[in-house]
């Protein structure tokens, strides 16, 4: 786990590179590189994980033609290096780097399509002066890239490329992050950044556009006549072995346990190759919030370690703006709070965690994906009668029982489902914004998506939308950003491309079934869990951001709306009305106040200073003075 910047001049050129890296110093403080010539400047920061001693970026290969910075892992290394000795090739480390950069070498763009890992890496080509980019399939590395008159920019975060004074925001990803709590897609919320997309390559030569290429698409692929038996089976034999790979290290491994299914069979999985594994759980002091006692008796039935760690809220205000310098982009994920300070805690103790992300995305998870059931009686009325109860649904109060559950069931599900977080919708867009525009709605994004899930049932549907959508821009930029902020690589091994392999050809009859979700997955680990575990309630690591904004946080909200300087984005009047009415407990608008609170203090950061990169304790410092002077001398 690592980070790199770097630049692609259009004409021969040459720049200082010596302090290139160091706005991401905190993904990879073990080690620094450069490398430099005519057309290409390339700087690294790296978390030693494998071979310690002796992989170093960038990499050259023994020619010198070939260089290369990598950010991840390649989990099946070893497979793939006894494949090269076989062809004549030799080694000189013991990394996963040398391997890339020999196959790279042998099969050029064809070598991806044998990569099971993690990634994001640039290769530079001397010889044709061409550079080769490539993302892995599920976004798990970050790729950022902004195109100039002189050449292409890219680094593992925006930060790297974030240029002071000259940066504007896009009213359209603004728009989409206000429904989402993230900015989705390829595009950023600064104009001038995009995203390489999961799945993707790009090729870019001095002088010309850089061509960019899909070289995978995730697709599901039910397959009808799988029984019971046969799916669980291939479900845990397929995840024996990712979280085997998933464990090759030259270093400490460790996991965050959250006491539900998903990280806990990680663990059981992973203490059958580390019987000393340590597992880190965070919870919070208030009543239903915390899952501290079930996390710690499932690591004593388990048999494993567990550090734990209880966040208060004076410790989030603190952290706070810390929290979202890393991020880059708001992300108005309550989890990305428990994330940050799980992270920390281990990185004391290990410089790897495995963790359980992706597991809902694949294996039908969310309670949400058992909608489609609940409203099949719908699918039988004639369009006139779902048009007139829609109509009177929208007339009934708010909050009124029957209400919602007429509403979901008589509007259809692409004019609905956005995803796991739907926090404004249109109407309420337009009186929160100072320029709203009806030609950017949700459905602009998710248009596609469905189209290209359209033979799928609903349920998968759904799923398919949360693939590409809530799973890259929300969980993995969380876990990414929370975990890099402390030095910690982050492993996922249900996101491995044999375990999708196996979760894509998976009828929704075994997934989701007998009143619960990921049935087969549950099915598949049963022997390996508590009893406890198998068929409890998912939760993850819950916030009590409601509770927080009518009493702990109420006064620091105060000051943060008052004194944002986003007047000429947002009705600020609308903003005190929804604080009044979520005080009052009159509604809970705490997730459309974190949202908006959110924005605010990332652009108190990022839109308001004037950046000076030194290092980066300077660089923070800078930032996150200038969001404390706001919160100065405001009476409360």
């Amino acid at each position: 786990m690592c980070g790199f910047v770097g630049q692609i001049m259009n004409l021969s050129s040459y720049s200082d590179s010596a302090n290139w890296g160091k706005e991401i110093y905190h993904r990879g403080p073990d080690d620094q590189g450069t490398y430099v010539d005519e057309y290409i400047q390339l700087g690294f920061r790296r978390l030693s994980i494998l071979d310690v001693e002796y992989g170093q970026q960038p990499m050259s290969d023994p020619s010198g033609r070939y260089h290369l910075v990598f950010n991840g892992e390649i989990y099946n290394f070893i497979e793939l290096r006894k494949e090269l000795e076989e062809s004549g090739l030799t080694f000189n480390t013991g990394s996963d780097t040398e391997v890339l950069l020999a196959l790279y070498a042998t099969e050029k763009e064809a070598a991806i399509h044998k990569l099971r890992g993690m990634f994001a890496f640039v290769i530079w080509d001397k010889e044709e002066k061409r550079l080769f980019a490539a993302r892995d399939a599920f976004g798990i590395k970050p790729f950022y890239y902004n195109e100039t008159e002189e050449g292409l920019g890219f680094a593992s975060e925006e930060k790297s490329l974030f240029q002071p004074g000259t940066s504007t925001l896009s009213p359209q990803a603004l728009q989409n992050y206000l429904t989402f709590q993230y900015v989705p897609g390829e595009r950023c919320l600064l104009d001038e950044m995009e995203q390489l997309k999961p799945g993707h390559y790009m090729i870019k030569e001095p002088g010309k556009s850089p061509a960019i290429h899909q070289y995978q698409q995730l697709r599901f692929q039910p397959d009808g006549s799988k029984t019971l038996a046969s799916s669980v089976k291939q479900t845990r034999d397929v995840l024996e072995d990712s979280v085997q790979k998933h464990m090759r290290s030259d270093v400490p491994v460790g996991a965050f346990l959250s006491g539900g299914i998903d990280s806990t069979s990680i663990v059981a999985l992973a203490k059958k190759h580390n019987p000393d594994l340590t597992t880190f759980t965070v919870g919070f002091e208030r009543e239903g919030y915390s899952e501290i006692d079930l996390a710690q008796e499932t690591a004593d039935q388990l048999g494993v370690k567990n550090i734990q760690k209880v966040i208060t809220p004076e410790e989030l205000i603190q952290e706070l703006p810390n929290i979202i310098w890393h991020m880059d982009e708001p992300v108005a994920d309550p989890a990305a709070i428990p994330n940050y300070f799980v992270a920390k805690e281990a990185r004391k103790h290990v410089k790897v965690v495995l963790s359980g992300e992706g597991a809902d995305e694949l294996f039908g998870g969310y309670n949400i994906y058992r909608e489609p059931l609940a409203l099949k009686g719908f699918d039988y009325m004639p369009t006139f009668l779902k048009r007139g109860l829609n109509q009177l649904a929208q007339v009934f109060p708010e909050g009124m029982k029957g209400r919602s559950f007429l509403l979901r069931g008589t509007t259809p599900l692409s004019e609905r489902y956005v995803g796991n977080a739907k926090i404004f919708d249109e109407s309420e867009k337009k009186k929160i914004m100072m320029h709203h525009n009806k030609a950017n709605g949700f459905t602009q994004l998710t248009e596609r998506f469905y189209q290209e899930a359209a033979s799928y049932d609903p349920s998968t549907q759904m799923q398919y939308i949360d693939l590409h959508t809530w799973l890259q821009g929300d969980i993995l930029t969380v876990a990414d950003r929370m975990t890099m902020a402390h030095s910690l690589e982050l492993r996922v091994p249900f996101l491995d491309k044999e375990v999708f392999r196996v979760a894509s050809t998976l009828p929704s009859h075994v997934k989701i079934a007998r009143g619960t979700t990921k049935y087969v997955l549950r099915q598949a680990v049963k022997d390996l869990l508590p009893e406890v575990v198998i068929n409890r309630k998912k939760l993850g690591f819950p916030v009590p951001i409601r509770h927080w904004l009518r009493d702990e946080l109420y006064d620091w909200a105060r000051q943060v709306i008052q004194n944002s300087p986003v007047d000429h984005l947002f009705n600020k009047q609308e903003i005190w009305k929804l604080l009044a009415q979520h005080v009052r407990q009159e509604h809970d608008h705490s997730r459309k106040l974190w949202t908006i609170l959110v924005f605010m203090v990332w652009h108190d950061i990022y839109m308001e200073p004037s950046h000076v990169v030194d290092d980066e304790e300077a660089y923070k410092t800078n930032l996150l003075q200038n969001h404390e002077k706001h919160l100065e001398n405001v009476p409360v």
